[in-house]
């Protein structure tokens, strides 16, 4: 061993995970492993450090072929690098393909209304029921195809993009969306009274409604909209609501 720097390098955000980082890191929470434990797998195996032996308060460690000591509290600090894996990515990433299905646009840009809300319905049914099959329902609009077969990392991939599009979708629609963008909530989404199907198709016919404002020959143009476009009039109408609140009180 020498005293030469180790220069020691990790991706430092969601966005920064190519595909099979993305496929490990999903492998890994598919496995139900403490997150302590998916950041050391993820920082040994991204970093490519390999630990030898242990020595006085660290370990022997080697990285491509220099060996070198690495101190326990150095390993603690760096693993916190890895600290983005314990919430909601901040912008919606996921694994751009499947065999050779496509991923829609991470954020949804160009995708259809309908599939939006179909998406939607099918995630609230996940979180209650713990049903895989909704995943892959959702996965077969997502990826724009209906054979499409998946493994449980790419059905966490689609678990952990809805999360995060409603994340994005919660602040960029604050108005429409009130309360959504907190991660918390996203991450610890089975609540003591989720929303029965009725009522997820209550809440999709009224948004349906607001945006043909009652004319029914409008309908099949709504649904086939881009979900941007849907969701900033949905979000315009909310705030013009909230303001007509404001001023009657």
């Amino acid at each position: 061993m020498n005293n030469a720097k180790i220069y020691i390098t990790v991706p430092s955000s969601w966005g920064e995970l190519s595909d099979g980082q993305l496929y490990y890191v999903y492998n890994l929470f598919a496995d139900n492993l403490s997150l302590s434990q998916i950041k050391a797998y993820c920082f040994f195996t991204w970093s490519k450090v390999k630990i030898k032996c242990r020595y006085g308060d660290g370990y022997i460690a080697k990285l491509h072929k220099q060996e070198f000591f690495l101190a326990s509290d150095v390993v603690a600090a760096a693993m916190h690098s890895l600290d983005y894996l314990d919430t909601v990515p901040e912008v919606p990433v996921r694994i751009s393909h499947i065999k050779r299905a496509h991923a829609a646009d991470a954020s949804l840009v160009g995708f259809p209304f309908e599939r939006y809300l179909y998406c939607e319905n099918l995630y609230q049914g996940f979180l209650q029921m713990q049903n895989h099959d909704l995943l892959i329902e959702m996965a077969r609009l997502l990826y724009d195809d209906d054979a499409i077969k998946m493994n449980q990392a790419e059905k966490m991939s689609v678990f952990w993009w809805w999360m995060a599009i409603k994340r994005q979708f919660g602040k960029q629609f604050s108005h429409f969306f009130q309360g959504v963008a907190n991660s918390d909530n996203l991450l610890h989404a089975n609540t003591p009274h989720p929303p029965t199907a009725q009522e997820l198709q209550d809440a999709m016919n009224a948004q349906i409604r607001a945006l043909t404002k009652g004319d029914v020959t409008k309908e099949r143009e709504i649904l086939a909209m881009d979900t941007w476009r849907a969701l900033t009039e949905l979000n315009a109408q909310a705030r013009e609501y909230e303001e007509l609140q404001r001023i009657s009180k």
